[in-house]
């Protein structure tokens, strides 16, 4: 049986030589695969929740994995319908989210473990979107790196894209590259299995399935011809010039600015010098000169033209035609705009885009801002962030975490600043989340006041350290746990410098990607031993939420649960006996008459 690295190895050159793959569904009879896919989504915060039948990640066991190879190896197996639940969006409107059943969330992860070794390869450099490395950071750096002299930002955004993706046509470019009409078989079953709500089934017409596993890779292959398209057929049609013409008015300036050097006239070539620099070197409309430029993350997608705006609205009406019908997908008229780059700014990922303009600033004798880039925090955004910690236009407690713990509260505001701070470090301007931080402070300050009845300072005085950064010291509030002989937790609000970081990344939160057999769950089922009576054959891995279930539910001190505790793991492997017994048990409170 070959190692699941090698499988993937195999695929993923064949994408770079772009060699059709014939032989994909066989893949699927390799358990190794699904101890790799176990490893990698065990931990995800939805391993737990049931979909449609209560099959979740407990129980997880070599002889599941065996049963769902044997179904594949006779095309036995079938996707179960997902859950559907309805969640709410930021404009109001709810989205369906699916809730796959566990076995079919660890086929899925299979599907996608092939499908993104042999395609990532093929996939555009302009393409950020859930994608091993990439995030959002590294569309935004592209932008500020590459798309210096930008005239019109044309913002694109596809109306319910994952929920219109085509099934046709989706099959057709998978069909492409895969000959295997067993491996695209299974696909449609995927895509078809229908959902359920309200236990009432309906049918998946098309679309990918919101929550599924291989939606991701499914829509970015999907939405690699809209890449193909503008790369093979926008870019080269609206880029030509090596460089833009002179300005005819700069150069009459050189023309004069020398003449009054050759005669000795310094007042004269000083004012001359001061008028040359207040105007650009090269036409800004020069008609021999054009620029495309495009990046996309899942369905957003930005293209950035230096040209006149009838050409950009040409540009837009092409990508609308495209997509209407190739990829049978509408744009959403009220998210597709064309926007001047230096009077306005753009949306992208959270952020504001815009062209910066000053002919005062000068660096090195140049104009050095015109023209560039610059990344913005929303105004908007800062206001929507700060609005729950205010009452009454003011920061206020927040009394859900009344009853917390200090260490709670301070690492609960810690995490949520830490988490948009760190995100929005590439605008030019992330000073301005100095607002934010200061009604958070004061509303972390609050609520533990209010939780001992003390005072604002004198919580703060109790909490407040000094910490070195890279740019100075800086103020934070710290709460910590002291444990005998170990290090103690500590939890952290602020302390982060608002200085921009051009080099910041944050990539997509992905399962941890250490593969088999390091992992150190798959080589616990794989010793095939139970952990806690020590017999041997027969194992399935027991899941919990989360440790402190052990203590909330009352559970009574017993031989699984030490064990649980002792090791500081979610999972314990046993046999079918102590399996059966620890489900057989009920959580009771030793306080209980």
């Amino acid at each position: 049986m070959q190692r699941a690295e090698t499988v993937l190895g195999v695929l993923r050159d064949r994408g770079m030589r772009g060699l059709p793959c014939d032989e994909l569904y066989r893949q699927l009879f390799n358990p190794q695969l699904y101890l790799l896919a176990y490893g990698r989504i065990y931990a995800n915060h939805g391993a737990m929740t049931p979909g449609a039948t209560p099959e979740t990640v407990d129980g997880m066991s070599q002889m599941k994995i065996g049963r769902i190879v044997e179904a594949m190896r006779h095309e036995r197996y079938r996707f179960h319908p997902v859950r559907r639940v309805q969640i709410p969006k930021k404009n109001g409107k709810m989205r369906p989210l699916g809730l796959p059943t566990w076995s079919d969330k660890l086929v899925g992860e299979v599907v996608r473990l092939l499908l993104e070794a042999y395609y990532e390869p093929t996939f555009s450099d302009r393409s950020h979107g859930f994608r091993p490395r990439r995030g959002c950071h590294t569309a935004l750096r592209e932008v500020a790196y590459t798309w210096t002299g930008t005239a019109w930002f044309i913002e694109g955004d596809i109306a319910d894209c994952f929920g219109s993706l085509d099934h046709e046509v989706l099959l057709s470019i998978l069909g492409e590259k895969i000959r295997d009409q067993r491996f695209l078989r299974l696909v449609r079953n995927m895509l078809t299995a229908g959902y359920l709500e309200d236990w009432k089934w309906g049918a998946t017409l098309s679309g990918a399935p919101q929550g599924g596993v291989a939606s991701p890779i499914l829509s970015n292959i999907y939405l690699h011809k809209l890449d193909k398209f503008v790369e093979k057929v926008l870019i080269p049609e609206y880029t030509k010039g090596t460089r833009r013409a002179r300005s005819p008015a700069y150069l009459k300036l050189q023309t004069r600015l020398a003449t009054a050097r050759r005669r000795g006239d310094r007042d004269e070539a000083r004012r001359i010098r001061r008028l040359m620099q207040a105007m650009p070197t090269a036409d800004p409309d020069d008609p021999s000169y054009r620029r495309l430029r495009y990046v996309r993350y899942a369905d957003d997608h930005l293209l950035g033209f230096t040209g006149p705006k009838s050409e950009a609205v040409q540009i837009k009406t092409r990508l609308a035609a495209f997509l209407r019908d190739e990829l049978k997908l509408e744009l959403s008229a009220d998210k597709t705009l064309i926007t001047h780059a230096r009077t306005g700014a753009a949306r992208f990922l959270g952020y504001e885009i815009t062209v910066q303009h000053n002919d005062t600033k000068q660096t090195g004798r140049r104009r050095r801002v015109n023209g560039q880039i610059a990344l913005r925090v929303p105004k908007d955004v800062i206001k929507a962030k700060c609005q729950p910690y205010l009452a009454r236009g003011k920061p206020a407690k927040r009394p859900a975490l009344n009853n917390s713990s200090d260490h709670a509260i301070v690492a609960t505001f810690g995490s949520v600043y830490r988490g948009i701070v760190q995100y929005y470090l590439l605008a030019g301007d992330v000073f301005r989340l100095h607002r934010l931080r200061w009604v958070m402070e004061t509303s972390m300050l609050k609520t533990l006041a209010a939780k001992h009845r003390s005072t604002v300072s004198k919580m703060a005085a109790k909490h407040k350290v000094k910490i070195d950064t890279p740019n100075g010291s800086r103020i934070a509030f710290e709460a910590r746990i002291e444990r005998p002989s170990r290090k103690p937790l500590v939890a952290r609000f602020g302390g982060i410098p608002l200085h921009t970081q051009r080099a910041a990344e944050m990539a997509d939160r992905e399962p941890v990607r250490v593969d088999y057999p390091q992992k150190e769950l798959v080589a616990r089922l794989l010793a095939d031993t139970c952990e806690i009576c020590g017999s041997r054959g027969n194992v399935q891995v027991h899941h919990i939420r989360a440790l402190a279930d052990l203590a909330h539910a009352g559970w009574q001190p017993s031989d699984w649960t030490r064990v649980m505790l002792d090791r500081r793991r979610k999972t314990v492997v046993a046999c079918d006996a102590c399996h059966d017994r620890i489900h057989a048990a009920r959580p009771a409170r030793s306080n209980t008459p």
